[in-house]
């Protein structure tokens, strides 16, 4: 077994030489970095992805739906109904919905 020195200039020594070797595999260890990285950001989008919907997100799909008072749209029948211009105008949109 080797008496090593734990003085801080022997740690600088050794770890200079760790340096020296890590060197030779610096392109490879730069991959393993990004394929890391990738790989997580991977996984994250898979968990959010698959994560469930809360209750208030739920809640909130469901009121989002429209509603239209029926008074409203009796009251525009009627308006339609009795104006012979109003009728024209509903017409000719039904016959060309695309003529500005």
């Amino acid at each position: 077994m080797k008496n090593s020195d734990l003085s801080l200039g022997s740690i600088g020594t050794q770890l200079g030489g760790v340096l020296k070797k890590a060197r030779a595999y610096q392109a490879f260890i730069f991959f393993l970095i990004v394929a890391g990285l990738y790989g997580f950001i991977l996984w994250r989008i898979n968990v959010y992805s698959n994560a469930p919907a809360s209750q208030s997100t739920a809640n909130a799909q469901v009121a989002s739906q429209p509603h239209i008072d029926q008074t409203v749209v009796q009251k525009m029948l009627d308006l339609q109904s009795n104006s012979v211009s109003v009728q024209a105008l509903f017409n000719q949109a039904r016959a060309n919905p695309f003529q500005e």
